[in-house]
């Protein structure tokens, strides 16, 4: 299968991490409506319709995240838990890292399952297999994006043209440049969203290295598109999580149990990035 099926809102709208990713900090904010929806359709759909079956938070978080944002989702399992609606439970998974499950009240066999889970988790959350996985996306799309004459110039950026960046210790992933105008890339092959202060960082050093913001990534709420869309820069969903060449077989099994959004493919598809080419050619004409 190539990466075909993408998600591309752009128009409008050293990555070395674990391919598992911990659960993410609860952050107090106003209550959002959104999440009595998130409530009511996890209690109908999964915990309803799937009562014998357990699952862990970030694989709750991307099942439904056309539906709801990963926050939404992640603070409806909150209060489903607190509210004694269904039942979770946080397991260490490697060293100090944990992760945390959920099932309904009415699963006799929650333990059982849980093993099974975690095994096949601990499979694909090794630090070599994650280093593999950031690295296969940047390569994959190092090879497409010439294909539609954006050139790879410079990796690892902190300095573009004799401007540096020196409030953090972040760099860019990539420069990609066409046609005069210079891109600074961001490129993440995470199942989860990037940070919003990762976001704004990166494009605050593209401001000051006089780039324009480009971040692929595999998928990302649409207010970051928005914040994006305001700094003049483009944001490129590809919405699978790709794995590295040879890895077809795991890759298999996590999208048929888990039913995660990963595949292993060749390339990247034409339409992908020419819809970033698209978007490009629109704005040099200041249309």
């Amino acid at each position: 299968m190539l990466v075909g099926d993408f998600l591309e809102m752009g128009e409008i709208y050293d990555d070395e991490e674990l391919l598992y990713e911990p659960e993410p900090e609860e952050v107090e904010s106003p209550r959002d409506v959104k999440i009595d929806e998130a409530k009511h359709t996890l209690m109908e759909e999964l915990f309803g319709k799937e009562r014998q079956k357990v699952f862990y938070g970030q694989q709750i978080r991307v099942l439904f995240e056309k539906d709801f944002y990963h926050w939404i989702t992640g603070k409806a399992l909150i209060e489903l838990t607190d509210e004694g609606k269904i039942d979770s439970v946080k397991i260490p998974l490697d060293g100090e890292t944990t992760i945390r499950f959920y099932w309904s009240k009415k699963n006799r066999y929650w333990k059982r399952q849980i093993q099974r889970s975690k095994k096949l988790v601990m499979r694909f959350s090794g630090t070599d297999i994650g280093r593999a996985i950031g690295r296969q996306a940047e390569m994959l799309f190092d090879a497409a994006l010439p294909t539609v004459g954006f050139m790879p110039v410079a990796r690892k950026v902190r300095e573009y043209e004799g401007r540096r960046w020196k409030k953090t210790e972040h760099d860019l992933d990539r420069v990609y440049t066409r046609d005069g105008v210079a891109y600074g890339a961001e490129i993440k092959n995470r199942l989860g969203y990037i940070g919003r202060d990762e976001l704004e960082t990166k494009i605050e050093m593209c401001e000051e290295l006089g780039l324009k913001p480009l971040f692929i990534l595999r998928f990302a709420a649409k207010s970051y598109v928005e914040i994006v869309r305001k700094a003049g820069g483009f944001l490129l969903m590809f919405k699978w999580q790709l794995y590295p060449f040879g890895q077809e077989e795991l890759a298999k099994e996590v999208r048929e149990r888990l039913r995660l959004p990963v595949d292993c493919p060749s390339r990247i598809e034409d339409g992908t990035v020419e819809r970033f080419l698209k978007w490009h050619l629109k704005e040099l004409r200041g249309v």
